[in-house]
């Protein structure tokens, strides 16, 4: 595609979304909601098309996972995986919603090298994260990343450098910060609702744990040494039985998020979405705590300086209890237990948010002294208030931040990733948000960052 081409795409697609918000469209084959014609419409590659991405690839026929939402606004026209039966099914998945063939390739390279895509998605497992995105914002497009974006905190600082040296649009599937719930929670804290809101505790569940599982041949569709990629080199490790959507216990599909080497568990799993939304309330987005005290953490194997030793096994944290402490006094509690949601404590009051409820009397009283308008809005940055792929969308067309911003969400999960790291090594680590670095504790500072494994280094 020529650059004037390119420019004359995104005008029709500014022009589109001029008029798209006054009516929902439709179209017969379900392409609607504004971004109607074939060329309004931005072209989009997708790496990695597991669970995430479409859950049909588990076998679970028709339960998808983001894709059906991402594809109002876009068209997938190439599809990228390790797994090559994942890879057809998503391209079979692309032909049925789009009436074209979309190109299936296993190195994302490939779809990185295309001038004729817009934009990246990415459903990896989170090693994998941070280098697809780097090179695709260095190979000018724009990126949707699901959560958590990375897997370590030096690739977070890698991120928010590149975000801002080629001013591409990137938006994290923290879809949370889209929900009325706890725009609802954030516009009353801002209110002052609840009085000087100080603590926010995020109970995220716990982590499962796994019989010892045998080194096993991958299957024949798995490239097992490009689904490792970055990570070290291990053998696969399988065993069948009733476990989840993959039916099994593994080092791979899906269960990757119980292993450290790819993910850092409940944590960043689920810690991504709450312990993000509680630096937001909090007003802490540009900063980062000063201390994290591990007060319970339990894992399902031995470690040694900080390191599982037992590598039949998942490896993250099952239990815990992590406070995270911030120079103006206020606090994050991170655990296990309890009520999936996030509890705000203020000097008036308190309120508990998550996906299907938001409780406490300041949300009784909104009854009689309703919050005015625009408030959502405006935690929303003042922007109308869209489900999180639209805002996204909308975003690439203006130009502008999107509401799950690289920055923000940066500081959020390293709070997570510095949990993990105290939770590893079993004691309370100090950090200086300032230089970004853990303070006299030179093992503790070792997981800041990763080598990546030879061959998968970060290009561009």
């Amino acid at each position: 595609m020529s650059e004037q081409q390119h420019i004359s795409r995104r005008r029709a697609l500014q022009s589109t979304l001029a008029w798209a918000g006054a009516a929902v469209l439709s179209s017969g084959n379900d392409r609607a909601f504004g971004f109607v014609s074939a060329n309004d419409r931005p072209r989009v590659g997708a790496i990695g098309t597991g669970s995430r991405w479409c859950q049909k690839a588990t076998g679970l026929d028709g339960n998808y996972g983001s894709a059906p939402d991402f594809r109002k606004y876009g068209d997938y026209v190439a599809v990228c995986d390790a797994d090559s039966m994942r890879r057809e099914l998503a391209a079979g998945l692309a032909r049925e919603w789009t009436k074209a063939e979309a190109t299936q390739v296993k190195d994302y390279r490939s779809i990185l090298d295309r001038d004729d895509i817009d934009i990246v998605h990415i459903s990896t497992p989170d090693h994998w994260h941070a280098k697809i995105a780097i090179e695709a914002m260095k190979a000018g497009k724009d990126v949707y990343c699901e959560k958590p974006m990375t897997l370590t905190i030096d690739e977070g600082r890698q991120m928010c450098q590149v975000c801002r040296d080629t001013k591409r649009i990137v938006q994290i599937g923290t879809q949370q910060r889209s929900n009325q719930n706890f725009l609802r929670a954030i516009a009353l804290i801002q209110a002052g609702r609840i009085g000087d809101v100080t603590r926010a505790t995020c109970s995220i569940g716990g982590g499962p744990t796994s019989p010892e599982l045998p080194v096993a041949e991958a299957p024949g569709n798995l490239d097992w040494n490009l689904w490792l990629g970055p990570a070290p080199d291990t053998a696969f490790r399988y065993l069948a039985g009733k476990n989840g959507e993959t039916k099994s216990w593994s080092r791979a599909h899906y269960e990757f998020r119980w292993w450290y080497e790819y993910s850092g568990g409940k944590l960043t799993d689920w810690g991504a979405h709450h312990v993000d939304i509680a630096t937001w309330a909090l007003g802490l987005t540009e900063t980062g705590p000063t201390t994290i005290d591990p007060v319970i953490a339990k894992h399902p194997v031995p470690f040694q300086n900080g390191h599982p030793t037992d590598a039949s096994k998942y490896n993250t944290a099952t239990e815990f209890r992590i406070n995270a402490s911030f120079a103006n006094g206020k606090q994050i509690e991170i655990r296990h237990d309890g009520d999936n949601g996030i509890l705000f404590e203020g000097t008036k009051g308190r309120i508990f948010v998550n996906r299907g409820k938001l409780t406490g009397a300041a949300v009784e009283e909104l009854a009689s002294t309703p919050l005015p308008d625009g408030a959502l809005e405006s935690v929303y940055k003042n922007r109308s208030l869209v489900d999180h792929f639209r805002n996204f969308f909308e975003a690439v067309v203006e130009r502008k931040e999107p509401i799950s911003d690289v920055f923000s969400h940066h500081r959020a999960l390293s709070t997570c990733h510095l949990a993990g790291i105290a939770a590893r090594l079993g004691r309370k680590i100090r950090w200086d948000p300032d230089a970004e670095a853990i303070v006299g504790d030179p093992m503790a500072q070792a997981f800041v960052a990763r080598h990546n494994r030879k061959g998968f280094e970060i290009e561009g």
